[in-house]
């Protein structure tokens, strides 16, 4: 019996200290969040921006602009031209000389992985530059950059509400 209590006490022990050690980490890392907080490129995440219900005209507009924009809520429309860290999976659509130049940026894996459409909330369209960005698959990735909030359009029809001008692809989360 005193065997087993010996054991329990530094079970309890070790248990402590671990304990200690992730309050610790967790302090520091809450640090950083702070720190990462007082950013250039604040974040801004899909629970934003997919936050509400948007409809998609089913054919060509002539006056698209007035009827895609009234739609968006105007704590969306708040990030317009302003920068922000935006965190999705990378979808490529143009690669030069091996690396991506543009992509869109998806709230899930949902399109890559299984062929749903996401709604048009729950994509960015992403533009790198000349320069370009290493393809990352699989793995949620965070872009900085200017974000702009309003319709896109196409010969009539629209293919967007959000695109962003990359400047930094700051890596893979997970």
């Amino acid at each position: 019996m005193n065997h087993v209590k010996k054991i329990l006490a530094a079970f309890i022990l070790v248990s402590a200290v671990l304990f200690a050690n992730n309050l610790a980490l967790a302090a520091d890392t809450n640090v950083s969040a702070t720190a990462a907080g007082k950013t250039d490129f604040p974040p801004v995440g899909f629970d934003l921006l997919a936050s509400y219900s948007f409809t998609v005209p089913d054919g060509p507009s002539t006056n698209g602009t007035d009827s895609a924009d009234t739609q968006i809520p105007a704590k969306v429309k708040a990030f317009d031209k302003k920068k922000v860290s935006l965190t999705g999976f990378m979808l490529p659509l143009k690669v030069d000389n091996g690396t991506v130049t543009e992509f869109l940026l998806l709230k899930d894996q949902s399109m890559c992985c299984y062929g749903a459409t996401p709604k048009i909330t729950e994509w960015v369209s992403v533009k790198t530059g000349a320069k370009g960005f290493k393809s990352v698959m699989d793995q949620t990735v965070t872009i900085h950059g200017t974000l702009h909030v309003g319709g896109m359009w196409e010969n009539g029809y629209l293919i967007g509400i959000y695109s962003l001008d990359a400047e930094k692809l700051v890596g893979p989360v997970n």
